[in-house]
């Protein structure tokens, strides 16, 4: 269970439409704040992690198919923002909240669970959810833990920057150093971060929200 969260915090850090003539409109998220703080000290933006609770809805009758205050452990969750952990329309419609801020987003299918549908969600569903953010915190792609990792401040990650994160990761969850496994990881994360390919990942490279993501 440890290596699984060691492996999941590795994928959120380093994670690995085109349209012939016209542009089609991009599908959007409706918001409805419900409740905003009237002191707010820090907005979620792109890379943050969010703690949230969240009641989700099927717009065609009002079901109710999950709730983090009833079901399951009826813990909150948390989750990297802008990332694709959660659904599109959540990366779309959780930018710019205040701790203790209440949202009901209503989802298109393109943006949830599309034409397959998941579960107890129908195929072509519309979504609506209403979710409380109760904490945020700086997220593996923020600008501060890329300042962490930058070990020499030149603004830019050398192989030998990734490597010993990577090592340091493994050893704050209880596993021994291993160079060569740790060389493969390195590998395959310059192959997907690295855009131009000049050897390192650039503070841009690590923080901006690419399209694909």
């Amino acid at each position: 269970m440890m290596l699984f969260c060691v492996c999941s915090l590795l994928t959120s850090i380093f994670a690995c439409v085109f349209v012939s003539g016209g542009k089609l409109p991009e599908p959007e998220v409706k918001i409805e704040v419900m409740h905003k703080p009237f002191v707010c000290y820090r907005k979620s933006k792109y890379g943050d992690m969010l703690l949230v609770h969240y009641e989700g809805f099927l717009e065609s009758n009002g079901t109710m198919f999950h709730s983090s205050r009833h079901h399951g452990d009826k813990n909150p969750a948390w989750f990297t923002l802008g990332i694709r952990e959660v659904l599109e329309g959540w990366d779309k419609g959780l930018e710019n909240m205040c701790t203790g801020e209440r949202r009901k987003l209503t989802i298109p299918p393109a943006l949830a669970y599309g034409k397959e549908g998941k579960g107890k969600i129908p195929p072509s569903s519309t979504l609506i959810f209403d979710i409380e953010v109760i904490e945020i915190q700086n997220g593996p792609r923020s600008h501060e833990s890329f300042q962490e990792m930058d070990l020499n401040g030149d603004w830019k990650l050398s192989r030998l920057e990734v490597k010993e994160f990577l090592r340091k990761e493994f050893e704050k969850h209880g596993y021994s150093a291993n160079d060569t496994h740790h060389e493969v990881m390195v590998d395959d994360i310059f192959k997907k971060e690295d855009e131009d390919k000049d050897g390192f990942i650039s503070a841009r490279e690590f923080t901006y929200k690419h399209d694909e993501l």
